[in-house]
């Protein structure tokens, strides 16, 4: 097929040798399968943000560093320079967050270079060596839910060990080949200790998982990992090899609301006192 041009710089610099055919049009990026050599990878081409169609980007970029101040700065007033940058940043948080959950036993595709906008990755296949369905189009017998839910629950507790929330996890952001879920789709990755939203995506996450395995082993629509791994998170105990049971009970401790309240007055007391020595101060002063 004809080389799209965003993937043209790629092919100049020899790093693609044809575009073999269109695999998907999703909401933040087309993605092409490619041949490099002899191999078979894809390429996931991003949209400029005017025509992507993903909600509320800004939620999940929340907590972002950005190590350039002017960067930063600009990014900030919304010049065309910080616009570029913002881009840049979406762009390369996916690239970033794919060798880290890689490094740390999660099984994603493998990335090699991000150019201009366009991620060449590896493409996961299946064992006849066709592109790995969606999850969404896998049917599954009871006992392959139970034992692929596990497997998700246990990237996601690594992920989240790693400082990482997919954000936008579902049957539709991920793959399964001949050894399972292969986790993808991450441009939207948030920063599980500095984005004020981490816990409800976090639920979210492993709910979906829950309710899509659930419909092959309802067994697992009673439990509750998310609520069980953050709380283990918030304490500091939760590490890759945490045995979770998805069980998981809210503190029903009754609230002491005369000791609140004590509190409370107690903080306004010493709030009125320490602005009484302040004035006194300033008049001793003139």
């Amino acid at each position: 097929m004809k080389v799209p041009n965003r993937i043209q710089p790629l092919v100049d610099d020899g790093l693609v040798d044809e575009v073999i055919s269109r695999l998907m049009s999703g909401k933040e990026a087309d993605v092409y399968v490619v041949r490099c050599g002899d191999e078979t990878r894809c390429a996931k081409v991003y949209k400029e943000a005017a025509k992507r169609s993903f909600k509320q980007a800004v939620v999940y970029q929340e907590g972002r560093r950005v190590r350039n101040s002017r960067s930063a700065r600009a990014m900030e007033k919304g010049s065309k320079y910080g616009r570029k940058q913002h881009e840049e940043v979406w762009q390369s948080t996916e690239v970033d967050a794919l060798f880290k959950l890689a490094a740390a036993g999660v099984r994603v595709p493998k990335p090699y270079v991000c150019l201009d906008g366009v991620l060449l990755m590896e493409l996961v296949t299946d064992a006849d060596g066709n592109v790995a369905p969606r999850l969404n189009d896998v049917a599954l017998s009871h006992e392959q839910a139970l034992a692929d839910h596990a497997k998700v629950i246990g990237y996601v507790v690594r992920m989240l060990c790693a400082g990482l929330i997919h954000g936008d996890l579902s049957e539709f952001n991920v793959l399964v080949d001949e050894y399972g879920p292969v986790i993808i789709d991450l441009p939207q990755v948030v920063d599980a200790a500095a984005n004020n939203q981490a816990r409800a995506m976090l639920e979210r996450d492993v709910n979906n998982m829950r309710n899509y395995y659930g419909m092959y082993a309802p067994e697992l629509l009673k439990t509750n990992y998310a609520r069980e791994m953050w709380a283990l998170y918030e304490d500091g105990k939760l590490t890759p090899q945490s045995e979770l049971t998805g069980q998981f009970e809210e503190s029903r401790e009754a609230i002491d609301l005369d000791a609140v309240l004590d509190e409370i007055a107690s903080a306004e007391e010493e709030a009125y006192a320490r602005q009484a020595r302040m004035k006194a101060e300033q008049e001793d002063s003139y």
